[in-house]
């Protein structure tokens, strides 16, 4: 039996998803039962309006030191999410009496949520502030936890895809700074992604692209490799060469996609993070080996060091070859990660003194890799901030942008 009714819903909210941790509880999706309880912000922060990211919609009104998250909207390419995102941020408003002197932004100008912002007939007189996707990850993290305004911290930022100021796609990135500001400190090295947004949905093309870069010959010995066919490997080895519709990426949510298709756990998927998500389902526990990352430091002023993983997907082609199982390769491609983590915020630390650090990025919704990267840093005697109010991903996004807004209407009026 099916019992229904014919009321309208007024004001869509979505179930709360939770992940229990070692001695904490991280929010992955925060939604009924939590939105819209405020967030304590660290500073004051004048009536604003931050407008989120495109996927994994959230945003954020913020006045005095309160910020008003918003409950789970969702990805906004759908046209039923944009109408619920506008009439529940008019909602909020009339709610909290919140009318912005501000609103931030993504950088990404495709995004509905930055459109929206720059919709002159809605915010004609308001002052807009457009921050990058990475950034605003960090100053999420910080703000929860009531980092003060003079903070810096290194941030070690993980996730799929965010913009970054030179036209590429952002995503495997060791940042320094704080609600003021940030400098690259390292990245993965870029490759480019053929088929650009087709590559999310095909790891074994993403896997492909890694092994090219890498110098690793396409052998059909592969998974990757047999998971295609030759005249498709041809197109996105003409990709790769010419850069046709091939965009540059350091994301490490690529790169994990990447490793579960080379591995032959997964080839394509039908949801976000699927092959990384059985990738991390596989991996053994028990296993301590580890498969290298290279680090190039750079001298020059302003340029990030580079992190290479061009000798673990070595090493797991020779474990493919040597019979290797499957929760043992994906046990030391994690373990690899978090050694990397670790071994770059070494680097930070002594290049700057800093000894904070945040962890933020859809990556980090990973239980497997943030517990062994917690477990180092803090065995190397980091201080480690992790997300205990709002999601590593990008429904936390708002939060950070409007600390960074805030920070930005308190210290540089113009």
């Amino acid at each position: 039996a099916f019992l229904l009714h014919d009321r309208d819903i007024y004001i869509r909210c979505d179930d709360s998803v939770v992940r229990a941790l070692e001695g904490h509880i991280m929010p992955l999706r925060r939604s009924r039962g939590y939105a819209p309880y405020p967030v304590p912000l660290p500073f004051e922060s004048p009536p604003l309006l931050a407008t989120g990211a495109e996927l994994k919609n959230t945003f954020c009104l913020a006045r005095d030191q309160h910020a008003f998250m918003s409950q789970h909207i969702g990805d906004l390419a759908n046209y039923d999410a944009l109408v619920s995102y506008k009439h529940s941020v008019d909602h909020m408003r009339r709610l909290f009496r919140v009318e912005p002197e501000i609103i931030a932004h993504d950088a990404h100008p495709d995004y509905l949520s930055t459109k929206y912002a720059r919709d002159d007939a809605v915010y004609s007189d308001v002052r807009r502030i457009e921050i990058q996707h990475h950034h605003a990850h960090l100053a999420s993290c910080m703000a929860e936890h009531k980092l003060p305004e003079s903070a810096q911290t290194i941030g070690v930022i993980f996730d799929g895809t965010g913009l970054g100021p030179d036209g590429a796609i952002w995503g495997g990135e060791i940042l320094v700074g704080g609600y003021d500001g940030y400098h690259r400190f390292a990245h993965l090295t870029y490759i480019p992604l053929p088929g650009g947004d087709t590559a999310t949905l095909r790891p074994y093309r993403t896997a492909l692209a890694h092994l090219w870069r890498a110098g690793i010959a396409w052998d059909d010995d592969l998974p990757s490799t047999t998971a295609t066919d030759e005249q498709e490997r041809a197109i996105i080895r003409q990709q790769l060469e010419k850069k046709l519709n091939a965009p540059d990426t350091s994301s490490m949510g690529r790169l994990f996609d990447a490793v579960a298709s080379l591995v032959g756990v997964l080839h394509t998927v039908t949801y976000e993070a699927q092959a990384a998500i059985w990738l991390e389902a596989q991996a053994d526990p028990a296993e301590s080996g580890s498969y290298p990352f290279a680090i190039t430091l750079r001298d020059g002023a302003g340029v990030p060091s580079l992190i290479d993983p061009a000798p673990a997907l070595r090493a797991i082609v020779d474990d493919l070859r040597a019979k290797t199982a499957i929760p043992i390769m994906a046990a030391r491609f994690h373990n690899g990660v978090a050694d990397l983590i670790r071994d770059v915020c070494d680097l930070a630390r002594q290049a700057t003194g800093l000894n904070n650090i945040v962890l933020s990025g859809g990556v980090f919704q990973n239980s497997l890799l943030h517990k062994k990267t917690v477990e180092r840093l803090e065995t190397a005697r980091f201080t480690v901030y992790v997300h205990e109010l709002v999601p590593p991903n990008d429904g936390g996004l708002a939060l950070g942008q409007a600390a960074i807004a805030a920070y930005t209407a308190r210290h540089h009026e113009s």
